[in-house]
């Protein structure tokens, strides 16, 4: 492609974003499936372009109405984006607009004026705003400056990086070292995680699926911080395990990885077609024998849960969440909302929580767990469960977390920032019961309903 047509590409793109309910990286690969043509070279530029471009929004159409664009289009911003990212001077940009058959309109004068505006300017003057330089959405401004206080800053920009490419090592399969041999032999430069002992971060950008380690069965993507929750499960072989929120399976594989395969471990969700996609992945990583897949969308699993008095060690829920803590792996979603609004989510929390509260075993562990930064969808849900439930209290990770390992903790709950640990955003407290809520008649009734 010549660059005036990957340029068109981005318009285009752009274009689409926010204008329909469907998340940036779908967006864009849509786009490039309906066009075959296209190079994996031009693919890279255009994709990563974007990317840079929702990283910047709110900078980028802050310079674009200081320079006279009172309501910006995607033109102004793709210009503003072409004039910082790659320092090209006014008439380079003017030559992208070349209005030839693939390529995007020529310039209007308007928009010659505009460009010549930004002439000079840097992305981050002395005199921009606070929320616009750290890419804060106004809605959520109150809330974050609250949570991080004096580093509010240096958080919120941590987001705006890209995320790392982690991977997790089956050491079942594997030692963390023969694994990292494997994929160096497919070009694959690795180091170890600093937190997660199964974790290996991947030094440049891979096409994972063409290793032999990851078609073995010896790793799997997966966020250092994501691996975290599922230590902070702390399973032990032989255990009876329910993933209430299981998803396409990425932390039921972590445990049963902690497991070393002996014990058993039950995955629910409500969207089976991620529970389907999730039983390959299993059987890659040699775990399906071990693992039971339960669609909460069959009534007859929504009764199976009903019916689990007391029955499991561990339960861990990864409930719905805003997502804001994945906001440097999607940053379209730190301006979008594709779901349920945040006061809908808190209500699916709690009611999660509810939900699965009486499978518990006496001694046994509860764990709750987001990707989101908000404390209304983090310590706020926990209090309020504490409150209605006092057969459970909270186990401190700060001082119970597993021995040989570096704890991320400051305090009770773990709460994990790009800025600190250089992971998603996660938050996960875990409650143990201490007493049982049943007599003998609520369990006869229990296991037959």
């Amino acid at each position: 492609m010549t660059p005036s047509a990957r340029l068109e590409a981005i318009l285009s793109i752009l274009g689409t974003i926010g204008e329909v309910r469907v998340p940036m990286d779908t967006v864009i690969g849509d786009y490039m499936r309906n066009r075959r043509y296209i190079g994996s070279k031009d693919r890279a530029f255009i994709a990563n372009r974007l990317y840079e471009i929702v990283r910047h929004k709110a900078r980028l159409e802050w310079h674009a109405k200081e320079c006279g664009a009172s309501h910006p289009t995607p033109r102004h911003i793709a210009m503003a984006a072409y004039y910082f990212f790659d320092e090209r001077t006014q008439s380079n940009i003017e030559k992208l607009f070349d209005g030839s058959k693939y390529g995007p309109e020529a310039l209007t004068e308007a928009e010659r004026i505009f460009l010549g505006k930004l002439q000079g300017r840097v992305i981050e003057p002395k005199d921009m705003p606070l929320l616009i330089r750290t890419e804060c959405p106004l809605e959520h401004a109150e809330a974050l400056q609250s949570l991080f206080g004096g580093e509010f800053e240096d958080e919120m920009k941590a987001t705006l990086t890209p995320a790392p490419l982690d991977l997790r090592v089956n050491v079942f399969l594997s030692p963390v070292e023969e694994a990292q041999k494997l994929l160096k032999k497919d070009n694959v430069e690795t180091k170890a995680g600093r937190y997660s002992p199964w974790a290996l971060r991947a030094q440049d950008k891979v096409h994972l699926s063409r290793t032999k380690a990851f078609q073995k069965g010896w790793v799997d993507i997966q966020d250092e911080g994501s691996q975290l929750i599922a230590l902070a499960c702390q399973v032990e072989e032989g255990q009876q395990v329910l993933d209430y929120c299981a998803g396409a399976g990425g932390k039921t594989l972590a445990l049963a990885n902690a497991m070393n395969r002996k014990g058993r471990i039950v995955a629910m969700d409500l969207d089976p077609r991620r529970l389907d996609k999730s039983k390959q992945r299993f059987k890659r990583a040699h775990v399906s024998d071990m693992i039971e897949v339960r669609p909460l969308s069959e009534p007859r699993h929504k009764k199976w849960v009903r019916r689990q008095k007391e029955s499991f060690d561990r339960v861990l829920v990864d409930v719905p969440c805003s997502g804001s803590g994945t906001w440097r792996r999607n940053p379209d979603m730190r301006w979008i909302n594709y779901g349920p609004t945040l006061s809908e989510l808190l209500e699916v929390q709690a009611e999660i929580l509810d939900k699965v509260a009486h499978t518990v075993k006496v001694g046994g562990r509860l764990i709750y767990a987001t990707c989101s930064l908000f404390e209304a969808e983090n310590e706020a849900q926990i209090t309020k469960f504490l409150e209605k439930n006092s057969d459970f209290e909270l186990v401190s990770l700060k001082n119970n977390w597993p021995q040989g390992h570096e704890n991320p903790c400051a305090d009770d709950m773990m709460h994990l920032t790009p800025n600190k640990h250089d992971t998603d955003g996660f938050f996960t407290a875990v409650l143990t019961r201490t007493k049982s809520q049943f007599d003998d008649a609520d369990l006869s009734r229990l296991t037959s309903e």
